[in-house]
C-alpha cells in the first residue's frame, strides 16, 4: 500500500502538493542601480524550503558569467 500525503490526504503517487506550491510562487526579478552606476539584478520570492538558493545562485553565476551572492532569501547578481 502506498503512503498517504499528510498535506492533501492523497496517495503519494497522486499527490499534487509540489505542483501547487510551485504555481503559487511569485518570483520577482528587478534591476537596481547602485553607487558608481553599477547594476545589480535581484531575484526574490523563491521558496527556500523547496529550492537551495546557494546552489541556484551558483548555477546562475556560472551560466551568466557574473558574480553574485544569495542572502536574506534573495539572489543578487552583479551586472
Amino acid at each position: 500500500m502506498s503512503e498517504i500525503c499528510p498535506v492533501c490526504g492523497l496517495p503519494k503517487d497522486l499527490c499534487v502538493c509540489q505542483a501547487i506550491v510551485k504555481e503559487q510562487q511569485r518570483i520577482k526579478i528587478r534591476v537596481e542601480k547602485r553607487k558608481w552606476g553599477r547594476e545589480v539584478t535581484i531575484i526574490e520570492g523563491i521558496d527556500e524550503k523547496s529550492i537551495d538558493l546557494h546552489e541556484l545562485a551558483a548555477k546562475l553565476k556560472s551560466k551568466l558569467a557574473c558574480g553574485g551572492t544569495s542572502k536574506n532569501g534573495k539572489i543578487e547578481l552583479q551586472g
